[in-house]
């Protein structure tokens, strides 16, 4: 095989697959990408058994052929290198030769024949949707997945499909965020996905702000193709809870917030909470939201907002960081924040196809 590219265009290929390679993997090949050289183009693959992800890259091909190379250790020399113009030249016991300018550098691969193929989706179910709509799906909502591996079922994201609407929700069990929206899509699509934490997180860093990504489904597999990029994970096998009893049906008091000043003053109070009192105070009165942290080892934190309140006096206890998270990743400038009493879920929205549930902790 023999190749000529640019070193731009081939580190942005790397860029794609390379965080897919883990640095701990008991297989020597899974620390590789697969170069793939052919008359249709050059090809990068990536995979950890549960996830791959294979890109085109624009490349002149002299030669064709097929490789694999350490991704991690390849990134680095291509990126170190002082000219854009490089030469990629591989021999039969998989060793290849890099030169560019006055650098050169040989690396020890392995066959392609190793390589764990890419599965083929057969039969499989597909929908087309706006990256910039799937983005903001997954930003607004992934970072209320679960993190404790043994509620495996909650460290994944829920693709909802049903009567032409996709329902986003992730939930660890004492905060859900959901997101809904209307899609147009083919007779007999429909169904519950869980995708795996890891896959949400290549797949937000594969979007962009244009363009489509069609999105393709079995059983136990789902695919995301978009830009000449394609991703493909195994599912996450299991019965996700039933989100719609966490919501609650109503709430009494509804109080506009801004969000910034609110996610600045929240951010400045929880600078005082500690371990053994992760909580922060909310306190709604006539007109104003006082915001407190108070640990008897650490110190104590007042803020103080003016809003627009009428309602009883509520005092109600969260988690700031629980509180930070969807209010980092929207974009609107004014929230809703809906209560009911300071022992029922609070409840953020917004002027949109959002909501927060977020449960509260007791205070003293």
């Amino acid at each position: 095989m023999k190749l000529r590219f640019s070193k731009e265009k081939f580190l942005d290929g790397l860029q794609q697959v390379q965080n897919v390679v883990s640095s701990r993997s008991t297989l020597p090949i899974l620390s590789n990408a697969l170069i793939r050289a052919s008359k249709d183009g050059v090809t990068l693959s990536t995979t950890d058994l549960d996830l791959g992800v294979r890109c085109s890259i624009e490349a002149e091909v002299i030669r064709e052929g097929a490789t694999t190379l350490p991704a991690r250790r390849l990134f680095t020399i291509i990126r170190e290198l002082a000219h854009s113009e490089v030469e990629m030249e591989v021999d039969d016991k998989n060793i290849a030769t890099i030169q560019c300018g006055g650098s050169h550098f040989k690396i020890v691969g392995l066959p392609e024949s190793e390589f764990p193929q890419l599965p083929k989706l057969a039969g499989a179910k597909s929908f087309t949707v706006d990256q910039k709509v799937l983005k903001d799906a997954l930003k607004k909502t992934s970072y209320a997945m679960s993190t404790d591996e043994t509620r495996y079922v909650l460290n994944a994201i829920l693709l909802n499909l049903k009567d032409d609407k996709l329902v986003v929700v992730a939930t660890d069990g004492r905060r859900l965020a959901l997101v809904e929206y209307e899609l147009d899509l083919p007779k007999g699509t429909h169904g519950d996905l869980l995708v795996p934490c890891k896959t949400v997180t290549e797949v937000l860093r594969l979007l962009k702000d244009k363009g489509t990504v069609t999105i393709s489904f079995t059983e136990n597999q789902i695919s995301f193709e978009m830009d000449g990029t394609q991703l493909v994970s195994k599912l996450v096998e299991g019965n996700y809870p039933n989100y719609r009893q966490v919501i609650p049906n109503e709430t009494k008091e509804r109080i506009s917030l801004e969000r910034e000043t609110f996610h600045l003053a929240m951010r400045r109070a929880s600078l005082l909470v500690s371990e053994k009192n992760h909580a922060v105070k909310l306190f709604f009165s006539k007109n104003n939201l006082s915001i407190t942290a108070n640990s008897p080892d650490v110190g104590e934190s007042r803020e103080s907002l003016a809003i627009n309140y009428k309602g009883p006096e509520i005092t109600i206890g969260f988690n700031p960081d629980f509180m930070m998270d969807p209010l980092r990743n929207l974009e609107n400038d004014e929230i809703f924040f809906e209560l009911t009493d300071e022992l029922s879920p609070g409840v953020l929205k917004i002027n949109g196809p959002f909501l927060y549930v977020i449960m509260p902790l007791r205070v003293s």
